[in-house]
């Protein structure tokens, strides 16, 4: 995922916990007041996944979805 600086002040990651019924883990991440990015593994349902994605490109986030293992 990539952030627009704009969203800086937002709980955007922990609104995705909040919003959707979803377990969301951080692999690795980088934030500035410019930008920032973050390699995330969601589990949950592919409906939850699908509206959290939905939200994120609401937001102006930038999600590059790859499934995992399995």
């Amino acid at each position: 995922m990539t952030f627009p600086g704009r969203l800086k002040d937002d709980a955007i990651i922990c609104n995705l916990c909040k919003k959707f019924d979803l377990t969301v883990n951080i692999l690795e991440a980088s934030f500035s007041t410019k930008t920032g990015w973050a390699i995330l593994v969601f589990e949950g349902s592919d409906a939850e996944i699908a509206k959290a994605f939905e939200y994120l490109a609401g937001k102006g986030v930038e999600v590059s979805p790859s499934k995992g293992p399995g």
